[in-house]
């Protein structure tokens, strides 16, 4: 492209770090990077009701941690500053063209209440009409509806300010995503709101204001935001302004249900931070986002995010519903977790002493045991990192559970209790430095010597060591157990079930 690229994610800060914003700021992000181009982010907090306290911050320090990073921003501020909204309605910007519009006759004040507005609504519901505003001065000249603003306000009422939808005309832009696209005037409902009585703007003003200012070139959302184009492009013509490119990606739908994600959808965790504090890897979620409504060419699905931004192509982007797939994610994590395992291991030795299975102090002595331990568990087989908590929790932790019903008959049948005085006589024998194939080689001799195989053979043994009858090989396991402690759980289970 020719053009200089500027685009922008602009959050509000009613929230969390949703996956369905993340992309958008992904998308945004390739883009700006994959042309040179600039990527900013503006903070959209005028709905000052529905903000939350740490909002702003969830928001700016989740997208570092997927690793974006930005070149205009509330906390980075460039020429166009500021990027809060807030600010922006503080310093009078939005006003300037709230005064343009009204003295153009674009826009106009409107004091209807809000019963009066209940009121055209049933009425149009009972004729079974489309729900539309309906100008009070129809057929006023400007002096009459002037004094009609002055009999308004004398009465204390405070006015929005609506912009005056023209008649009959359709709005068509060609959607980088969708394609021509068409959308008659009267699909919006009527003259619509540009300034709340508490003089803050809306959002289909506000980002009109906002992006010309800030020479937003393209502007890439969600599907939801097809029906703001037209009430934006309104804007735009009306102040004389050119139309940045839009483009608008698909859903993203459970791929379970095959319904749309919705935040109360709690069958799925759905923000950013959830996924960040069970372990999963930032370079991995960004993947796994970064194909949700995005194709590259080829099968492969593993990318760095260099890779992303080096092969990112709009046009690439699909039409279809993107399925957030729970497995697929759990897979591409895994993936990242084998390619970078080094450097994932301190994060699964933290999960251990997050989860008090061991001391800071004692983590940091024993970091060759933990890693041998992680590596037995089998870090090659979990999703994301807090799963190492519960496979290494026992035995390596010593947390036993008591035996199943199951269990105690295994060991308690008569080639249960063969194996079991076996295999206590044959561990009780071997040396503190006997290694892996000194374990297997002594479990294959009582397989021999009882002419027992399969489960009759290693659930005892699993059983009187670790009280499980699943879990990590069990030669490789046995190294790294203190030796003295699994004899005590074989005396225990001994004088239990046994004697």
């Amino acid at each position: 492209m020719t053009e200089e690229i500027r685009v922008r994610y602009a959050p509000s800060p009613t929230g969390h770090l949703h996956i369905g914003n993340a992309r958008t700021a992904i998308f945004n992000w390739l883009f700006a990077r994959h042309y040179n181009g600039k990527f900013i982010i503006r903070i959209e907090d005028t709905d000052q009701k529905r903000n939350i306290a740490d909002g702003e911050t969830s928001q700016l320090d989740n997208l570092k941690w997927l690793g974006l990073d930005w070149d205009e921003a509330p906390d980075f501020s460039g020429e166009y500053g500021p990027y809060r909204q807030s600010e922006r309605n503080e310093q009078g910007i939005y006003q300037e063209y709230i005064e343009a519009l009204l003295e153009k006759g674009l826009a106009y004040k409107s004091y209807k209440t809000s019963e009066q507005l209940a009121a055209e609504r049933e009425a149009q519901q009972a004729a079974k009409q489309a729900p539309h505003y309906v100008y009070e001065y129809e057929g006023l000249s400007n002096a009459e509806r002037e004094a009609k603003y002055a009999d308004f306000e004398a009465q204390g009422l405070k006015p929005v300010v609506r912009f005056r939808v023209p008649e009959d005309k359709v709005y068509a832009w060609d959607d980088i995503v969708k394609g021509h696209i068409e959308i008659g005037a009267k699909e919006v409902g009527g003259d619509w709101v540009i300034q709340k009585a508490d003089g803050m703007p809306t959002y289909n003003f506000a980002v009109v204001v906002d992006d010309h200012l800030m020479a937003i070139s393209h502007v890439l959302r969600g599907d939801d935001h097809v029906s703001n184009t037209p009430k934006q492009m309104m804007i735009y013509e009306a102040l004389g302004w050119a139309i940045p490119k839009f483009g608008h990606m698909a859903l993203i739908i459970n791929g379970a249900t095959g319904k749309k994600l919705s935040k109360r959808d709690e069958d799925v965790l759905q923000f950013v931070e959830q996924y960040r504090e069970l372990g999963y890897l930032p370079q991995a979620m960004f993947n796994f986002i970064g194909l949700l409504g995005w194709s590259p060419k080829g099968e492969d699905e593993i990318f760095s995010v260099e890779e992303f931004i080096q092969m990112f192509d709009e046009t690439r982007l699909s039409k279809a519903n993107a399925k957030f797939d729970q497995k697929k994610l759990e897979w591409i994590n895994n993936q990242w977790m084998r390619r970078d395992k080094d450097k994932v291991m301190p994060q699964l030795i933290g999960e251990l002493v997050k989860a008090d299975l061991i001391s800071q102090q004692d983590a940091d002595q024993k970091v060759e045991w933990l890693k041998s331990v992680i590596d037995v568990a089998g870090v090659d087989g979990i999703a994301y990192t807090q799963e190492i908590v519960d496979i290494t929790r026992r035995p390596f932790f010593e947390l036993r559970e008591p035996l199943t019903d199951e269990m105690i008959e295994y060991l308690t049948s008569e080639e249960g209790r063969k194996v079991f005085a076996a295999w206590q006589t044959a561990y009780e024998a071997l040396p503190l430095t006997a290694t892996a194939a000194d374990y297997m080689g002594a479990i294959r001799g009582i397989q021999n010597e009882l002419e027992i195989k399969g489960r009759n053979l290693w659930n005892p043994i699993r059983i009187a060591t670790t009280h499980e009858v699943q879990g990590p090989n069990l030669p490789e396991m046995l190294v790294l157990l203190d030796k003295q402690n699994v004899l005590q759980t074989m005396a225990d289970v001994k004088a239990k079930y046994l004697d």
